[in-house]
């Protein structure tokens, strides 16, 4: 299994709104995009000066799957969100 893990730091304007929209876009991927096993969205609630503002967890069989999600047209809606209302973001990989 192949994890995807991405963590990302959203621009302060209409920052709670924008995390929820992103959250229930992101959430909704798995029923649409067949290569994505599973998918965990959280918001951050310490809100300290290390953490990002969101996280998100995926799962695919392998990098095959990861690779087929990437361009998917209604993950790549998703993408543009994010480009919009974020600042930031930072991504690892990894076989477990």
């Amino acid at each position: 299994m192949l994890v995807h893990i991405v963590m990302f730091e959203f621009k302060e304007e209409n920052k709670e709104a924008n995390m929820a929209q992103v959250k229930m876009m992101l959430e909704s991927l798995p029923a649409k995009i067949e290569t994505l096993r599973s998918m965990e969205v959280g918001i951050d609630i310490s809100r300290s000066e290390r953490s990002f503002d969101m996280v998100l967890i995926s799962t695919f069989d392998d990098q095959a799957g990861l690779e087929a999600y990437a361009p998917h047209p209604k993950h790549q809606e998703v993408v543009n969100v994010i480009k919009e209302v974020t600042t930031l973001s930072k991504v690892v990989d990894y076989i477990q």
